[in-house]
């Protein structure tokens, strides 16, 4: 089966799950926009009979486009309510400018760094995403092997559409898990277990929560219900049965994750695992203080790539001040709006260890499977080369806020 067909049945085998209502069927991934609706963020398509070969993540983007049903492609590439925070994420990019020093006498670089200790050959790490069956029949699978062949980490989400063993032995590469908490202790105690056990290497835990997307409503998206019990077997789950209707699995699966997490949860998690752990979606100076009071070894700032509450700041807009309040404790990442190499060169310069990109490498795993996934981390390596050697940079350490004009530089360049 094609990737095409592949998708377009997933997408067309959608019931009423999740956005669905219950006397509100769940339409055809091709089903109409409302016509006074805003349309959708699209990319420009390729010409005909131009380059096919991307050169750029924008380039995926329009693959990706061209690939999958318009209701697969909305759900990974809008955001949240008006696309504020979305837009924001890559605009307050562009608004940072790089000013380079001159004849620095550098050709070669080194974009070799660690994460948590563990050795990787970029600062660029694949963010955990969901559904990736959606895209593509490998899925995570193959994002997984693709993040081992480039020497990074690939962050696994809980609810990514294959068992934290089956993406454990799809490759030997590193692998953060993105926990979603069961509010049934019990379970997440197990799914904690396993994780270690398969080699894990640290637990994220992502605490932006309450989606609220207009394209996914208006496309009533919701997952097939073979895949929702998959994905509840998957976490631990065992009461998941073939024989219950839709409604019941998707009724089960509103209910069973905790939404009301508080700081205490980290206490419990601490005495389960003997792993790493980091906290997902830091914006403020003082939760980053607080997940240093409680002993985190990692925070990401984020904002979930503005699908979740639409009107909070981009992230790299408030990565400096996270940097500070987390000083050499910890470490910081960053995720949301990584379009360029150049973009990660800001991050780091203003205090990101490393980042993570997310809908790019799924844009690249709709259109070109695997090899997409490897093809648009080395297009941001070679960018990142590229804008290393023009601000005179031979390793990532020398890259640094003295490069940049911001906001609060304009007018007195270093």
């Amino acid at each position: 089966m094609d990737r095409r067909t592949f998708a377009q049945r997933v997408a067309l085998a959608a019931g009423a799950l999740g956005l669905a209502q219950p006397d509100q069927p769940a339409q055809a991934a091709e089903a109409p926009a409302d016509k006074g609706a805003k349309p959708a963020a699209r990319p420009a398509e390729i010409a005909p009979g131009g380059p096919r070969e991307p050169v750029s993540v924008d380039d995926f983007q329009a693959l990706s486009a061209a690939a999958l049903p318009k209701a697969t492609y909305e759900y990974i590439t809008t955001g949240s309510c008006d696309e504020f925070t979305l837009r924001e994420n890559i605009a307050a990019f562009r608004r940072i400018k790089i000013l380079p020093p001159l004849l620095r006498g550098v050709s070669q670089v080194d974009t070799a760094t660690t994460a948590l200790g563990q050795p990787i050959s970029l600062p660029i790490m694949l963010a955990p995403v969901a559904c990736q069956s959606f895209y593509h029949p490998q899925g995570a699978l193959a994002s997984s092997r693709a993040a081992h062949a480039a020497g990074t980490i690939y962050g696994v989400s809980s609810s990514v559409g294959h068992s934290v063993e089956e993406i454990a032995a799809a490759s030997q590469g590193p692998k953060w898990f993105q926990l979603y908490v069961p509010k049934d202790l019990a379970v997440a105690r197990q799914l904690v277990q396993r994780v270690e056990k398969a080699g894990y290497q640290a637990i994220i835990v992502t605490v932006d929560l309450g989606e609220w997307k207009d394209a996914d409503r208006r496309n009533n998206f919701a997952l097939p219900k073979k895949m929702l019990v998959k994905h509840l077997r998957d976490t631990g789950f065992d009461q998941i049965s073939d024989r219950m209707s839709e409604a019941e699995v998707r009724d089960f699966n509103i209910n069973a994750w905790d939404i009301s997490l508080s700081w205490k949860f980290f206490d419990w998690l601490r005495d389960q695992t003997k792993l790493p752990i980091l906290m997902k979606g830091v914006l403020r100076k003082a939760d980053a203080e607080q997940a240093m009071a409680i002993g985190l070894e990692g925070v990401i700032v984020s904002n979930h790539g503005g699908r979740r509450l639409d009107g909070m700041p981009a992230t790299i807009d408030r990565l400096s001040e996270v940097a500070a309040a987390v000083g050499d404790r910890a470490e910081v990442y960053l995720d949301s709006g990584i379009r360029r190499g150049t973009d990660v060169l800001k991050a780091l310069a203003l205090g990101a260890r490393a980042v993570l990109i997310g809908r790019p490498y799924v844009w690249a795993l709709s259109a070109q499977g695997e090899a997409g996934v490897r093809k648009v981390i080395e297009l941001l390596r070679a960018e990142l080369h590229n804008a290393m050697i023009a601000t005179g940079c031979a390793k990532l350490s020398d890259i640094d806020r003295s490069l940049l004009i911001t906001s609060t530089t304009e007018g007195s360049p270093p």
